[in-house]
């Protein structure tokens, strides 16, 4: 009996909850609450002048009351009843920690953190935030992400029992709860202020675009581009993935999107499942470095290193563009290995008729770009850019939205946003284990011992750290993570800090196909029918100029526009023939080499 409950609770604790099938009635009741939400955010970001910790709890109360909606317990078990129960409870407790949070605003903003003592109320709500953000993180990402923030927080509490460089001051339950539930280092850090108004806009924004027909005019705008190509149908996956990718800026919602069309068609056309399903996982995590959104990123690097982000997205722009001309020539080298025939051009749309039917889709991403790049607020123009959505969407009749088409469009936002949410919030746990123990610092000093101060080593385990701790997490998230724990040491090695955040950037969204938990190509593994580990590895192949570009922009920061222009193009182009050659040698020569090295093996 004692055995089953162990293993029953071993079960929930390490598997992801799943979204349940709701019924017509709470379908409903999902559209008035997502609505809500959004409707919410729009009005916090656009009129409301909500103190921000509490503009935070009101968001993070919606995200918390949403997950244990649509989201069971664990998908270990059927749902029933009793396990209703619980997320019944839950949702009571979410909302009434929001309400609480929201009743005494002035109080709480007001109070001077590890000064002002905390009620009874105050140690009670905190807690269940605290708790209900973990647990919600748990459902929607799984294990990983809770168990990185369950041992810093475990730190905060133990880490008066480490000597050495360890060792920090004992820390009592109320000055721990304090700095989670009540601090800007906490729940209130800068991942949920980011995840609670620019992240939550572009999300909508995204969500709109989908719905306004825009998924399908950049699908059939990437066949016109590369459909008559050699082997064209991979080459369409690159294209549409990364413009679907440049604005949702999630891997895996990007395969699944575009992955369902993509996979088999590139299947047809003579790749092998492994292949065509690498490729649809490598374009689409591309689409999280791939400005203007980067997967909220851009917006997190802003917040964090206070650089403007018309600077970042510049900056970004050229090693995003190579790592797509890396994957497009590995692709058409692919063709050319196997000489794949071109596709019938009776069956490709002409690029003049796709464009004079969906030229129009191009003016919400135009304006998104105008804003951002004249100085406006990211959360105004993602507002401006829905606006647009609605207003284009009635000039045709096919995709003019009214408003049933609006009001599902807010409920899928709200929808969307909930994994990146609650990532963010278990992030924030983790910030405070970081900022109230002093361990930033002190990693930087281990790793600059371990590396003797010397960059390239130094590189190397950062590159290895944002790996491991991104695996499985959504990208704004896996950031911060490592961002506060590896940035400053790259910044006292005399990186600059563009670089460096960069660098991390790149190497905690590469873990999305990256083995062991490559979840782009697992989920592009599952759509081709193939198996998702030779995915997974056969992906790192396709995206091993990924895992070169950082290195190059560090050494060579001509490559994040930093320079003069003759500069800038000479090492891009050196960089791009570079390139080419690299993709030439994964296609052409590593096989043979394999090949050579299995027969060589069965002779001995």
């Amino acid at each position: 009996m004692i055995a089953n409950i162990i293993i029953n609770i071993s079960k929930v604790i390490f598997s992801p909850g799943k979204l349940r099938k709701l019924s017509k009635k709470e379908k409903s009741a999902f559209i008035i609450i997502g609505t809500s939400m959004s409707l919410f955010q729009i009005y916090s970001v656009t009129m409301a002048k909500l103190d921000p910790i509490i503009e935070m709890a009101i968001h993070l109360s919606f995200i918390l009351l949403l997950t244990f909606f649509l989201y069971r317990l664990s998908d270990q078990f059927k749902d029933n009843k009793w396990l209703r129960l619980f997320d019944y409870t839950f949702m009571i407790l979410s909302a009434s920690s929001g309400i609480y949070y929201f009743v005494h605003a002035e109080r709480i903003a007001s109070r001077i953190v590890s000064v002002d003592a905390l009620s009874t109320l105050d140690i009670i709500f905190g807690s269940l935030f605290v708790f209900l953000a973990i647990e919600a993180a748990r459902r929607t990402i799984g294990f990983m992400i809770v168990s990185v923030a369950a041992v810093f927080m475990l730190y905060m509490f133990f880490g008066h029992l480490f000597s050495g460089i360890l060792y920090h001051r004992e820390l009592t339950f109320i000055e721990v709860l304090d700095q989670l539930a009540f601090s800007f280092n906490g729940l209130w850090g800068s991942p949920i202020a980011v995840a609670a108004s620019f992240v939550f806009m572009f999300v909508l924004f995204g969500a709109f675009l989908t719905r306004s027909g825009a998924s399908e005019f950049f699908f059939r705008l990437s066949i016109a581009i590369a459909g008559r190509t050699r082997g064209g149908a991979a080459k369409i996956s690159v294209i549409a993935s990364a413009f679907f990718g440049a604005i949702s800026g999630s891997p895996t919602a990007n395969v699944v999107t575009t992955g369902a069309f993509t996979i088999p068609m590139a299947k047809k056309t003579g790749y092998s499942p492994r292949f065509a399903a690498a490729v649809e996982s490598v374009a689409s995590t591309g689409g999280s470095i791939l400005p203007p959104i980067m997967g909220s990123s851009a917006f997190l690097m802003a917040a964090v290193t206070g650089i403007s982000y018309k600077a970042i997205a510049l900056a970004a722009l050229l090693p995003a563009l190579l790592y797509y001309v890396s994957l497009f020539m590995m692709v058409h080298f692919e063709a050319v290995r196997l000489d794949l025939p071109r596709a019938d051009v009776k069956s490709i749309p002409r690029l003049s008729d796709v464009l004079k039917k969906g030229w129009i889709y191009f003016i919400p991403v135009l304006i998104l770009i105008s804003f951002l790049l004249a100085g406006y607020s990211p959360s105004r123009t993602g507002f401006f850019g829905i606006l647009t959505i609605i207003i284009i969407s009635w000039f045709s009749k096919n995709s003019k939205m009214g408003l049933r088409e609006i009001i599902h469009s807010l409920a899928e936002g709200a929808k969307s946003a909930i994994p990146i949410s609650t990532a963010c919030a278990a992030a924030g746990l983790v910030i405070a284990g970081i900022m109230t123990t002093g361990l930033g610092g002190k990693l930087s000093s281990i790793i600059l011992n371990v590396t003797s101060g010397q960059l390239l080593p130094s590189l190397l385990l950062i590159m290895l750290m944002c790996i491991i701790l991104g695996m499985g997490m959504p990208v704004a998230a896996a950031y911060v993570l490592t961002a506060m724990l590896a940035a400053p040491t790259l910044i006292n090695l005399g990186v600059s800090p563009i670089a460096a955040h960069l660098f991390i950037v790149y190497f905690s969204i590469i873990s999305a196909i990256t083995p062991p938990v490559a979840v782009a190509s697992f989920a592009a593994a599952g759509i081709a029918g193939a198996n998702p580990t030779s995915v997974g590895f056969e992906a790192v192949r396709l995206g091993l100029v990924s895992f070169i570009i950082p290195f190059l922009f560090v050494f060579q920061p001509a490559l994040l526009m930093e320079g003069n222009p003759l500069q800038i193009l000479l090492v891009t182009a050196i960089t791009i023939i570079g390139i080419i050659g690299i993709s030439w040698l994964m296609i052409f020569t590593l096989p043979k080499l394999k090949s050579l090295f299995v027969l060589i093996v069965r002779q001995n």
